[in-house]
């Protein structure tokens, strides 16, 4: 699982951030200092948490297949 993330549009509300600092980390002031990652094994649960936390909408839980899992497709 990866988890991609459209950091310039991050409005800095950190909620990711709240959930696990450590997978979602902060710069100085306050917005997401991360393009994504790779998910670790065990931190399926965390990040996906993290990823649906976020009012924005801009962290994005792609699986291993390839399909986005979160956010829901708009229709």
């Amino acid at each position: 699982m990866k988890i991609r993330i459209e950091r310039a549009a991050c409005v800095g509300n950190a909620r990711c951030a709240a959930v696990s600092a450590e997978l979602y980390p902060l710069d100085d002031d306050g917005y997401i200092d991360t393009d994504g990652f790779d998910v670790a094994t065990g931190d399926e649960k965390t990040a996906k948490n993290g990823a649906r936390a976020c009012p924005e909408r801009i962290i994005f839980v792609i699986e291993d297949d390839g399909t986005q899992s979160w956010p829901p497709a708009r229709g």
